[in-house]
């Protein structure tokens, strides 16, 4: 009998005032480009602090910003563009993955149109850092990326981690998704990363306008910042016997 994880669940702060918006996930992984796009987008939209998610798998932390305490798992929307994130202020272990997909899948997949998710892959030349490809679950999707002008890659290939879990939870149940796969910093978290999937890839998906000047001028601030949860990341991923969120095959390597 297959052992599963107990259940997640949302608690909801305020009413959604986005309609069928595009859900971005901003979760820790690979060069943290994913926290520090959606971090960016969170803030420079305003988006409202709608509700949290929680689950016993997640780490027996607290995290807390500008004197408050806050929730580890934290879910943001807004109206203007219509727009949800997930973000995450630490990586989240492996046996929290399952509840934490089924939640946003039972709970959330009904509030938005589409999702958006973000994997970091190693970069094999400093030419490389910020390359996006771009793969869909649907065919329509597919179609979105092609459009965009988003790379849409012929080989196999594989993403793991919380993100892949994610993906394949929208893959079953028929949800719109696009994964986006950006090349960053072997080492390092990566606001250059970030701020290249921001502009090449989620503006014209998302048909926002990001300003990512401040990637530029705080890009040693938010290394610093970002590297306690980078190191957190990497830790938690030896542990469970990976090299990192991203575990390539195929072009990915």
């Amino acid at each position: 009998m297959t052992d599963r994880s107990s259940p997640a669940s949302f608690e909801q702060l305020t009413s959604l005032s986005a309609d069928a918006p595009t859900l971005i996930e901003g979760l820790p992984g690979h060069g943290l480009v994913a926290s520090i796009a959606v971090d960016q987008i969170t803030e420079q939209l305003g988006l409202t602090h709608c509700g949290n998610i929680a689950a016993d798998e997640f780490p027996p932390v607290v995290t807390f910003e500008d004197g408050l305490v806050q929730d580890l798992v934290r879910v943001y929307a807004g109206s203007d563009p219509d727009v949800m994130t997930l973000e995450s202020d630490l990586a989240l272990p492996h046996p929290s993955f399952e509840p934490l997909s089924r939640c946003v899948l039972d709970e959330l997949a009904d509030e938005f149109k589409r999702a958006i998710f973000l994997a970091g892959a190693p970069a094999e030349s400093e030419e490389a850092i910020g390359d996006v490809a771009g793969v869909g679950t649907t065919e329509a999707v597919r179609a979105d990326l092609l459009e965009a002008e988003i790379t849409v890659p012929d080989d196999p290939g594989l993403v793991g981690g919380v993100t892949g879990s994610l993906v394949r939870e929208c893959y079953r149940a028929d949800v719109p998704a696009a994964l986006l796969i950006v090349r960053a910093h072997p080492f390092l978290p990566d606001p250059q990363a970030a701020k290249a999937v921001i502009e090449t890839a989620l503006e014209p998906l998302v048909e926002f306008d990001i300003d990512t000047t401040a990637l530029d001028e705080q890009a040693d601030e938010i290394q610093r910042r970002m590297q306690q949860v980078a190191e957190q990341y990497q830790q938690m991923a030896q542990e469970r016997g990976d090299e990192a969120q991203q575990k390539p095959t195929g072009m990915f390597q």
